[in-house]
């Protein structure tokens, strides 16, 4: 068990397991000084891999999602935005967090030759097909899974999972990232909620439940 820190509104601090999916993402990313990165989906994990990705000295991060409303909040947290018809091609890195073919399809085409490619979404037990002919195989191209249940290899000697919730709660310090917090109701209204929360064409981020005793 860990004390959010006194820094952090306990409000805010239910983003630390998402923080924590990010943190996991850029360490599998792997940014270097001055590169090109662009995180395709901006949903709350894409978002705060962009964040992240972005405090890196020199490095020039584009956050790519269908919804053009995104880039309100690709502005609130310090971030370029574009639409998939405007994103930027050869790039260094690409990280893929819309949870779609299509999304993934498009990191392919994004990354320059060398390039690599992050794969964090989940597909279940879904199929998808993407083209691994042509551009990723001429280019050589790197197709990499980032998965937060398990830490990167070379980090495993020195860190746990208590020492990366540690810091994705200290993380949260930001106040920018209040952005993430799309609503907050009572845990009652979630039967009536769960349409408008879950459903096909959600474009709600991180909504905050209340619980009463």
């Amino acid at each position: 068990m860990l004390e959010v820190p006194a820094n952090v509104p306990a409000k805010r601090a239910v983003l630390a397991a998402n923080m924590e999916t990010a943190i996991n993402g850029v360490w599998d990313a792997e940014p270097m000084l001055g590169e090109r990165i662009t995180i395709i989906g901006a949903g709350v994990v894409g978002a705060l891999v962009a964040y992240l990705c972005a405090q890196v000295p020199g490095v020039n991060v584009q956050l790519v999602d269908i919804n053009p409303e995104r880039r309100q909040l690709a502005e609130q947290l310090g971030v370029a935005f574009s639409t998939p018809e405007q994103a930027l091609h050869d790039q260094d890195c690409v990280i893929h967090a819309s949870g779609q073919a299509a999304g993934l399809r498009q990191a392919l085409a994004l990354a320059g030759s060398e390039g690599r490619i992050i794969e964090m979404s989940w597909f279940g037990e879904g199929d998808i097909a993407i083209p691994l002919g042509g551009a990723f195989h001429s280019q050589r191209l790197t197709l990499k899974a980032s998965q937060v249940g398990q830490l990167p290899p070379k980090l495993r000697p020195r860190w746990d999972y208590q020492r990366r919730l540690t810091l994705a709660l200290s993380l949260l310090v930001d106040e920018r990232l209040e952005a993430l917090i799309s609503g907050e109701s009572d845990f009652e209204q979630l039967p009536t909620l769960a349409p408008k929360l879950f459903g096909r064409g959600s474009v709600e981020l991180c909504h905050r439940l209340r619980y009463s005793s």
